[in-house]
């Protein structure tokens, strides 16, 4: 029973068939089931199943393809972010002046590394500004006479321009370099000339190419007659008390010394040609001729004995054709260059142009960046005259260098360079004042000298023009005049000297050379403050630095003056911005601010006797503390660009055949457009 019974509960029989499947069949049928047996046949097994070679081949790939997401990346990117900064930059943007945009009166960021390359930058095409009447030129015995054409660049530039638009679609082929736009202004690059090479293959000579550029002499105005007034005024009181000597020292009826090389006397030589004073010519030509030697055991500073003495002496060669002053050139020059033998080619301050020797100031290795930067104009020139390429090379590799340096802000440069290391010193301060004011300048009016032809230049100053709106323009209150003030380690100062006053006059002059229009209307903002600075005052002279108020203050003018600030040295930097502006816009107000200029320097500098004298204190008309010192640069600079202002004649001094130096001194342009 109970064997039955449970017989009966016991379930059926089941028999069962064993089936061996190999992993390719399970796959092929039921893919992945987390066996075993799949596992060993994994990825990374099937990995370092590979032969070495083969898995190099994929990790390349693998590389190439992600180096090729990151190029892609940046360049899809890179619009997005120029478009979110130039909206960053728009919200800055004073409503006032269109493109200017307002410094950030507080954070500075950090000091950046070397400016990478922007593009090239060829010649440009001027701009069309209104100018003045044009009028004959005058007065009748004056005769200014170009240097030599180089025709070869001439005549290469010619066919280019000839042959451009039958073979555009085949150098668009060939180019390298492509349309380039620096916000907003497309520059195209030029492929019919080379750039300036330091190699010279053959001296240049001055031509006196009567039918191009000898014209009807007219009568001069008599604004230009009072300047000449004040010229002869002031040599009188030279030759009388100074003749020969550095300095006039018109009070005592005496002189001071600071090279013993005649400075006054050559800085005003081209003054006295293209003013027509023959006479006075003459007699300075004789001493040159008989007492100018330069064989002498004295130190001479770099820079100022470049720009005025060096740049004197081929300015006046150039104007009048008289190879005495180029020999003299030639001279001076060859004593001068022992100061670029130092370890990194930065020259030194001071040369002994008896000696042979050369060194750094007593108290430091450094030199200041404007006087290094600012030497490059005259040597090119030398370089060009006697076919020796000594000169040039040696102040382009100085601009070369200093293109390359890390420690700039956005194009701005600290004002110390050591001429051991070659290294920017005393870095975080930036000022477009005393010590860097002119290497900005020499960017500029090198490019233009040369043709217009070297880029690294041209990328520098337009680098550093935006690094002056973006850190140092301010508006003062409460006429709200544009001002340009000063960096030191991330705060602002409302600072400004009136060497700055050269700038409204070089922005003026690259918007006439192609440049953005917005740099003219910044100079038009800036001349109308260097203005100010003369207005404002008692005496209606400007003192040396003057200080801003950025807040609105009962009875309070835009421009403070500090005690030890109130003095004037006879300064030309606004008189020769005035001369820019006028001789690219003909607006009248600039030539009747500057008569007004010289009409204060008659009334509280002039001495009786004979000169003019720097004053202690521009706030007392009835006492202004004259300083009995004439500056050379009064004859060289001041006067001479206060009578090219009052002149309308746009061929007086043609700023598309001749570049001033900083010190007013006018020098060819290579290959003019």
């Amino acid at each position: 029973m109970y064997s039955a019974a449970a017989a009966a509960a016991s379930p059926p029989r089941r028999d069962f068939i064993s089936v061996t499947l190999s992993p390719e069949e399970v796959v092929g049928a039921s893919g992945y089931n987390n066996s075993k047996a799949w596992r060993r046949r994994s990825c990374w097994r099937k990995w370092k199943q590979l032969s070495r070679l083969q898995r190099s081949v994929i990790l390349f790939l693998f590389a190439a393809l992600a180096v090729c997401g990151v190029i892609s990346y940046t360049s899809v990117g890179e619009p997005w972010k120029s478009l979110t900064n130039k909206s960053l930059d728009d919200q800055r943007t004073d409503p006032e002046i269109p493109g200017l945009k307002l410094a950030n009166p507080v954070v500075l960021p950090a000091p950046q590394k070397a400016d990478s390359k922007l593009g090239e930058y060829p010649e440009l095409s001027p701009q069309k500004l209104p100018k003045p009447p044009h009028v004959r030129r005058g007065p009748s015995n004056l005769q200014i006479k170009p240097p030599w054409k180089d025709v070869r660049l001439k005549t290469q530039h010619d066919t280019s321009r000839i042959v451009k638009e039958p073979v555009q679609a085949d150098k668009e082929e060939k180019m390298e370099k492509t349309v380039i736009s620096w916000r907003g202004a497309v520059i195209e690059p030029d492929q019919s000339t080379e750039p300036p090479s330091s190699k010279i293959k053959e001296p240049e000579k001055p031509s006196s190419v009567e039918g191009e550029d000898q014209k009807e002499p007219v009568p001069i105005n008599e604004r230009q007659r009072a300047v000449i007034e004040a010229f002869r005024h002031a040599w009188k009181g030279y030759k009388d008390f100074a003749w020969g000597h550095d300095e006039l020292k018109p009070l005592s009826k005496s002189y001071s010394e600071w090279f013993g090389l005649g400075l006054t006397l050559i800085d005003a030589l081209d003054t006295m040609w293209i003013l027509g004073l023959k006479e006075e010519f003459e007699e300075a030509r004789k001493w040159v001729a008989d007492n100018l030697v330069f064989d002498k055991n004295v130190d001479v500073n770099l820079f100022e004995s470049t720009i005025r003495i060096l740049g004197g002496l081929l300015s006046t060669y150039h104007l009048s054709g008289d190879s005495l002053f180029l020999e003299k050139a030639k001279d001076i020059g060859n004593r001068l260059m022992p100061a670029f033998k130092t370890p990194s080619k930065v020259p030194y301050s001071d040369v002994n142009i008896g000696r042979g020797t050369a060194h750094p100031p007593r108290w430091t290795s450094d030199s200041t960046v404007a006087e290094v930067t600012s030497i490059q104009l005259e040597f090119r020139e030398l370089s060009r005259l006697t076919g020796d390429e000594k000169f040039q090379k040696a102040v382009d590799e100085v601009m070369k260098h200093v293109h390359t340096l890390s420690g700039k802000n956005d194009g701005l440069v600290p004002m110390f360079i050591n001429t051991n290391s070659g290294q920017f010193t005393h870095l975080g301060v930036y000022t477009l004042g005393a010590r860097a004011d002119s290497y900005y300048e020499y960017l500029l009016k090198q490019w233009i000298q040369g043709g217009k032809k070297e880029n690294e230049l041209l990328e520098d100053y337009m680098r550093a023009i935006e690094g002056v709106k973006k850190h140092l323009l301010q508006r003062s209150q409460p006429k709200k005049l544009t001002f340009v003030g000063e960096l030191a380690h991330g705060h602002f100062s409302a600072k400004m000297d009136h060497l700055v006053c050269f700038l409204p006059g070089t922005l003026a002059l690259g918007a006439h050379n192609g440049l953005m229009a917005d740099h003219m209307k910044l100079a038009e903002a800036l001349i109308e403050t260097c203005y100010q600075m003369y207005a404002q005052v008692e005496t209606g002279l400007s003192p040396e630095i003057v200080h801003f108020n950025l807040h609105a203050q009962k009875g309070h003018k835009d421009v403070e003056i500090k005690p030890a600030d109130r003095h004037n040295l006879l300064r030309p930097e606004t008189v020769e911005s005035l001369f820019y502006m006028y001789r690219f816009t003909g607006d009248k107000k600039y030539q009747d601010w500057g008569w007004e200029i010289l009409q204060n320097f008659n009334k509280y500098t002039r001495v009786p006797t004979g000169g003019y004298t720097s004053i202690n204190n521009v706030q007392n008309p009835s006492n202004p503390e004259p300083r009995d010192k004439m500056e050379s640069f009064f004859l060289g600079e001041t006067l001479k660009y206060m009578f090219l202002l009052f002149s309308d004649d746009i061929d007086l001094i043609n700023l598309d055949k001749y570049v001033f130096n900083t010190e007013a001194h006018p020098l060819p342009i290579w290959a003019p457009a």
